[in-house]
This record gives C-alpha cells, sequence and structure tokens, in this order.
C-alpha cells in the first residue's frame, strides 16, 4: 500500500484561523490526468490534439453563446472582493487562486482576449491574457481545486456562479483532451454497466442478498431488498456506495426497512442502480443526459409508478433540477407524487402520516450533528415549502434521536461549508486539497463537539460520507463518526415480533 503523501495539517483553534495569503501553495496539487481510453469511451479526444488553441477558443465561445448565465457571470464581476474569504480551499490552503474571484479570472482573462472588443485591441488594459499551454496548466491545476459548491455564489453581490465557471472549464479541456481521470473513468462506468463501480448485475445481486441475511440476523426482520421487480411502485436509484461501504450501506439498509414497515412496493434496476452523475462535475449536457436516460429507461421497463433518489447531494441537484430536461417527460409516473422524490422527503411523509414506528432512545448512545450538503443546500428543495432541503432532514433527525444539535448558524443552512471532497475531487491524488479544504466544517465540528459532546455527524450525500471517513482522522476525530440520516432512522424503528 502506497505511503500516504505528507503535508502540514491545519490546526483547529478556538476560532476559524484567518488564512495567510501563501501565493502558488498549491500549484503543486493536480489530479492524474485521463488516460486515452477513459477520454475516448465518453466521446472527447485521447490527448491534447495538435490544434488544442484554437478548439479550446472555439469551445469557449459555443458555451457563451450558448448560456447567458455563463457570459454574465464572465462581464459582470467588479472585483468586489465578497466572495474572496467564502471559500472553503482559500481558507485552508491561502492560495490566492483558490479565492474564487482569481479562479473564474482563469478563464475570464482568455475570454476577454478573444471574446471583447478591449480586449482584442487593448489587452493589458482590460487584464485580457492569450491562451497558451501555461495558462491550460492553470486551468488544469485550479479547476480541480473547486468543489463547484456554489457558497461564494451566495455572498456575491452579483450571484455570480463560479460552478458554471469551473464546470465550462472543465468542458473546454475534455474538448481538447486534457480530463482528469477520476471523473471520467466513472463516466464510462456508469455509461457501460449502469453504476460508478462497474458492478455488473450478478455481483449487485449477491450484494443484495447478503444484505437481506444480514437484517434478518441483526433485526429478527425479513426485509426485502429487491432487484429488477417489474411492477414495483417505486424505483430507487441511489448512490453506488450504498452497496458496498461504511457508512453508505447502512443507509441503504434504513431506505429498505423504511419501504418495508410502510408497506411500499420498491425496487432497484441493474440498468440504472446509479443516482450519482459525474457528467455534472465536467460540464457536459450529453453525458449528464446519457446517464439520466439510463433511468427514464429503467423506469419505463419496470414500469413504476415513483423514482426514489438515496442519500447523494449531486444526484440530487441532477434529479431535482434538470432530469425532466434531461430524461423527460415522465409522464407516465404517477402524477401524485414529484419527480423524483427524495427518499427523506418519503421518510418525512410517512412520519408525518404516522407509518412508522419510531423509538428515539434507540439512538440514545449517540449525540448527532448535520452537515448540510452542498448541492442539496444550495441547488435544490425538498417537500412543498421554501428551505424543506434544510428542515426535512432536521424534523427526520429529531424522529429518530433524542440528542440533535445544530453546528454554529453561519456554518450550515445556504451558508453551509463544503465537506472538501464534492465536484469530481473525492481522489487520492487531491488528498493535500481534501484535507484542507475540509478545515472549515472541520472547525464547526469542533465547536459543536465540545459544546454539546457530539459522537455523530450525520450527513445524506456519500462523497461527504466518504470525505469525512477520510478527512476526519487528520483532525483528531474517529472515521466512524460520520453517519447517513436513514442508519439511524433504520436503528430506530421498531417492530413487531415476527410469529
Amino acid at each position: 500500500m502506497a505511503k500516504p503523501p505528507e503535508f502540514p495539517i491545519p490546526e483547529l483553534g478556538e476560532f476559524l484561523p484567518k488564512q495567510i495569503v501563501t501565493p502558488d501553495s498549491m500549484a503543486h496539487s493536480q489530479p492524474f490526468v485521463a488516460k486515452p481510453e477513459h477520454q475516448e469511451s465518453i466521446g472527447f479526444p485521447g490527448d491534447l490534439i495538435d490544434d488544442w488553441q484554437q478548439v479550446a477558443i472555439d469551445k469557449l465561445g459555443e458555451l457563451v453563446d450558448n448560456s447567458r448565465g455563463l457570459q454574465v457571470y464572465l462581464d459582470s464581476c467588479v472585483k468586489c472582493g465578497a466572495c474572496t474569504d467564502k471559500c472553503h480551499y482559500f481558507l485552508g490552503t491561502g492560495d490566492p487562486k483558490n479565492m474564487p474571484v482569481a479562479r473564474q479570472d482563469l478563464l475570464r482573462k482568455v475570454y476577454r482576449r478573444y471574446y471583447t472588443l478591449a480586449g482584442k485591441y487593448f489587452p493589458k488594459l482590460v487584464g485580457a491574457e492569450d491562451l497558451t499551454l501555461e495558462v491550460l496548466d492553470d486551468w488544469y491545476k485550479y479547476y480541480h481545486q473547486c468543489s463547484q459548491c456554489r457558497r461564494c455564489s451566495v455572498y456575491c453581490p452579483y450571484g455570480i456562479d463560479t460552478a458554471e465557471v469551473s464546470m465550462a472549464a472543465r468542458e473546454i479541456m475534455d474538448t481538447v483532451g486534457r480530463g482528469q481521470k477520476y471523473c471520467n473513468e466513472i463516466i464510462g462506468k456508469v455509461h457501460k454497466i449502469g453504476n460508478n463501480l462497474g458492478l455488473p448485475e450478478p455481483a449487485l445481486a449477491d450484494t443484495l442478498e447478503g444484505l437481506e441475511e444480514d437484517v434478518l440476523e441483526d433485526d429478527g426482520v425479513d426485509v426485502k431488498f429487491p432487484l429488477d421487480v417489474k411492477g414495483a411502485d417505486i424505483l430507487l436509484v441511489t448512490p453506488s456506495a450504498d452497496f458496498f461501504a461504511e457508512p453508505h450501506i447502512d443507509g441503504l439498509i434504513g431506505y429498505a426497512k423504511v419501504f418495508h414497515q410502510a408497506g411500499l412496493s420498491w425496487t432497484i434496476s441493474s440498468h440504472a442502480s446509479e443516482a450519482a452523475n459525474f457528467g455534472l462535475f465536467i460540464g457536459s449536457y450529453d453525458n449528464m443526459q446519457k446517464v439520466a436516460m439510463r433511468i427514464r429507461e429503467a423506469a419505463l421497463e419496470l414500469g413504476v409508478k415513483r423514482i426514489v433518489f438515496g442519500e447523494c447531494g449531486h444526484a440530487w441537484r441532477v434529479g431535482y433540477s434538470f432530469l425532466n430536461t434531461l430524461a423527460g417527460p415522465f409522464d407516465f409516473l404517477d402524477s401524485n407524487y414529484p419527480v423524483p422524490q427524495h427518499i427523506v422527503e418519503v421518510t418525512h411523509d410517512l412520519i408525518q402520516q404516522g407509518r412508522l414506528k419510531l423509538d428515539p432512545s434507540a439512538n440514545d448512545d449517540k449525540r448527532v450533528t448535520f452537515h448540510d450538503s452542498c448541492n442539496v443546500a444550495r441547488a435544490s428543495r425538498m417537500g412543498d415549502k421554501p428551505g424543506g432541503q434544510f428542515t426535512l432532514p432536521r424534523d427526520v433527525l429529531r424522529a429518530a434521536c433524542n440528542h440533535f444539535y445544530d453546528m454554529p448558524s453561519d456554518t450550515i443552512g445556504e451558508a453551509t461549508f463544503c465537506c472538501g471532497g464534492g465536484g469530481g475531487l473525492l481522489t487520492d491524488d487531491l488528498v493535500e486539497l481534501r484535507v484542507k479544504g475540509a478545515l472549515p466544517r472541520m472547525q464547526a465540528l469542533k465547536e459543536v463537539s465540545e459544546q454539546h459532546q457530539i459522537t455523530h455527524m450525520a450527513a445524506i450525500c456519500a462523497i461527504c460520507k466518504s470525505q469525512f471517513s477520510k478527512v476526519l482522522p487528520y483532525y483528531g476525530f474517529e472515521m466512524d463518526q460520520i453517519v447517513s440520516v436513514h442508519q439511524l432512522v433504520g436503528d430506530a424503528l421498531v417492530w413487531q415480533p415476527q410469529v
């Protein structure tokens, strides 16, 4: 096993420390470049093409023409600095190119050079810059130091969405043959197999059968994990981490227990077992659509009435914001339910209806806080009221736990800090960035832990759970302190004795 890289770990104090600006402190950080087979399998050149500069410039123009929003984001920044200290990567690393405004400017300078009158004729006066190989290298480094969490956008007086700029830059790089291995390899697996792991149907079936045996042995309840059942009411699409890793798998067990106790008919599809859509991370509409279409195909093939998404942050963003335009219309589903639903919405509704019997004292060995995942918090909603994405998970947690406490108010809700591993950065070649980017969330966790003796942090995002499992020990916490919301729900469910 390779020895983990050595780097200084930020220290947690009484307050989040003010970061000292350290130019180029993360200039060495970049993810592995995608191999030709990973690029070509998702429709991009295998290596950097000969005329990459002109192709990149043309692609930038195409993206700006097709997205009025992107053009506004590139044109409207006034360098006010409101976003400067809002990025967890700048707070954790001090690299000025991780200030959202500076990261945007890596693309904005090139846009000005080729697509504005002033930039064409007076480039130095307006900060315009030619697209060179050195600039492309900077794009590759620093656009992979953005988790597209959109926290900076909350504080921007113009509403500039840095995530859109980041996604555009990544799509341009893919188009000229310089893509990221982690994201592009995963997208290829979904296209070929149906999930991020490349887990074939026989292995998936074995996994689900094993879970049935485990639940029966542990709880004495014959909970089923159905696969490819035609005519089921609910199609569950969930992050593939739920099939194999802790704490994710305990969340999947929790979903199944909820469905079982409520008497709901459901199934997983081997064709579309994956909720995650990494096409979003690389800004590729074509790849987003191709992944989303598998869900439509599975819903039609199985004849379901509802589509429910499991605990995955960006999967919910894609589902909530884009699923209908990517793969719709879904007029063949039951119109009494939104398309799609989040598992938290389903569980919350069942609790409100009295269809679940919960004993929160079953979790009295835990003192719980909640991490608002970025894509849920700032790119979606739940339920029928504004802010439901914040209130519904907390309602569910309070129903399942007697001891729930929030982190500081300026670190949750719409202002939540990213876990540090989102946006396609959850790869070991970026472990230093991930650890340093987790600093603000770790500081908030430290504060609530000292005040309320927190033992566990719950989340509804697979990437967040994986990231925290990795980085918690760097900050003096235990890796198993991160749990799934539905693990707590499943543990609190009360079962009638089986005859």
